[in-house]
């Protein structure tokens, strides 16, 4: 039973792309204990155009973003389920788009590879479907440590 499922919008498929997500989203499920969890992630992988257009009608934000996440749980929810083991199968954590554009310019801006940059994306939108956000610093602080933690694990490094 796959983790992940991934769907390309209005953009070629990415080189390496299944195996990065697999191999980042293996380490962020074994990390959180969700193993046996039966969730399901959806990753889309898309342009800046139809990202905008996501950011437009559900975030009211008209313009194009590295990634969106959209979660099936609230913090509280998923915890207590996660505690619980209380899973039906393959139920869905969350959704979350990428612009495959946007993640190259990043890399080449941030002087790192494309495979550190997806692998950023990934991480951080899972901890986002996990319930953590960066609005606040606290909280900004204890998310950045969860995704470098995983990407030092998986020695994905800047």
């Amino acid at each position: 039973m796959e983790i992940y499922e991934i769907i390309y919008k209005d953009i070629e498929e990415v080189e390496n792309g299944e195996e990065i997500v697999k191999k980042v989203f293996g380490k962020c499920f074994e990390e959180e204990g969700l193993q046996d969890s039966k969730l399901c992630i959806t990753v889309t992988f898309t342009n800046p155009e139809n990202i905008q257009k996501i950011n437009q009608e559900y975030r009211n934000i008209d313009k194009p973003t590295d990634v969106l996440s959209f979660p099936m749980f609230q913090k509280e929810e998923l915890d207590k389920k996660i505690q619980e083991k209380e899973f039906q199968y393959q139920d869905i954590l969350g959704d979350i788009v990428i612009s495959i554009p946007k993640v190259e310019e990043q890399a080449k801006e941030y002087g790192h590879s494309f495979e550190r940059e997806l692998s950023y994306m990934l991480v951080h939108g899972f901890y986002h479907l996990m319930g953590y956000d960066h609005m606040e610093e606290e909280d900004k602080k204890e998310m950045r440590t969860k995704e470098e933690k995983i990407l030092k694990t998986l020695n994905i490094l800047r």
